[in-house]
């Protein structure tokens, strides 16, 4: 039997003992990227349309495949495929056109096996428990049914000195933004560039267009970006912690934080542990929810949270990511 594994694992594994004729491929691969956005575009065209829950589960994995794994194997041996599916956090496409969970059961097919589960890594579903329990002691409550944020084995993270790169762009826009707000004349993006040395090639287009056509009304969503920026400065560990979002950041600090770094003439290097990156993602994953949901049902935003905040974090955490290997202007915050 050809079994397709689909692990969302960075670490390329052995082939399964028992598989023969193995093949590996990963992201690297030209190909692989459009084959998974057909595998998306299978999941999500099973049933009457509507998204479930299981299906859901099952494209945001396949969003998150980084190993493609083909291999062969005897019917007898399926059982004993388990646990290596276990370890590669990987679901499998069969000849019947079936995507199996790691136990053989059927999550997408003619006849769904209720009790299969798209396998997600234990740190991953224990980060979902804590924040799980942040929310609860702040009476804040979000359906168990959303699905963790990537395990530390799953994370791409881009590079710090590209987050110190797009840090120094947010501030521009944001610094311009809050100028035209105010009706004052904003700094050029040359006068900018004498202190903030990554631009102007940082600017990603709607930035650069914002620069070239920007007015009082189109800066307003510019102006949030001091909260996103909030967010990769302490990435990069140049901000010391994320304040629970119930206030805007303090623009004052933020914007020295980034300048007294940029004067020093040297950039950050590293970013902070990658758990505690995935920590401040799953919570404001979560809390974005919450946002959104108060805003579809027309109430006032439980714990006084205030969703631009989160919104722009989530966006950023995102971005951070490479959330859908999305570039900034495209960035997506599916909840």
């Amino acid at each position: 039997m050809l079994i397709n594994a689909y692990s969302t694992l960075g670490q390329v594994l052995a082939p399964p003992p028992q598989a023969a004729s193995a093949a590996v491929r990963g992201l690297e691969d030209p190909a692989l990227a459009p084959h998974l956005g057909g595998f998306v575009n299978y999941v999500c065209g099973h049933g009457d349309g509507q998204m479930t829950a299981a299906r859901y589960h099952l494209m945001r994995h396949v969003q998150r495949v980084r190993q493609h794994y083909l291999f062969e194997i005897d019917d007898a041996e399926l059982a004993r495929l388990q646990p290596w599916l276990l370890q590669a956090n990987a679901v499998c496409f069969f000849e019947d056109g079936s995507v199996r969970d790691p136990g053989g059961r059927v999550l997408l097919g003619e006849t769904v096996d209720p009790q299969a589960q798209v396998p997600y890594p234990i740190d991953a579903q224990a980060r979902r428990e804590r924040s799980q329990q942040q929310l609860q002691a702040q009476q804040l409550h979000v359906p168990a049914s959303l699905p963790p944020v990537p395990g530390a084995d799953e994370a791409q993270l881009r590079e710090p000195a590209e987050v110190w790169a797009r840090a120094q762009a947010l501030l521009a826009c944001a610094l311009r933004a809050e100028a035209l707000q105010a009706g004052d004349p904003p700094l050029t993006l040359a006068e900018l560039a004498e202190r903030l040395p990554a631009l102007p090639s940082a600017l990603s287009p709607a930035e650069a267009a914002f620069f070239e056509h920007g007015d009082a009304e189109t800066a307003v969503p510019f102006s949030w970006r001091y909260e996103s920026l909030t967010v990769l400065l302490w990435a990069l560990g140049l901000v010391d912690t994320l304040a629970w979002p119930q206030v805007t950041c303090p623009v004052p600090d933020v914007v020295a934080a980034l300048l007294q770094q940029a004067d020093s003439g040297s950039a950050p290097t590293t970013l902070r542990d990658t758990a505690a990156l995935l920590d401040a993602l799953d919570l404001h994953y979560r809390l974005h929810w919450v946002a959104r949901e108060a805003q579809r049902q027309g109430v006032p935003m439980q714990g006084a949270l205030v969703g631009g905040v989160i919104y722009e974090r989530h966006y950023a955490l995102n971005w951070l990511f490479c959330f859908e290997q999305a570039e900034w202007d495209d960035v997506d915050t599916p909840t």
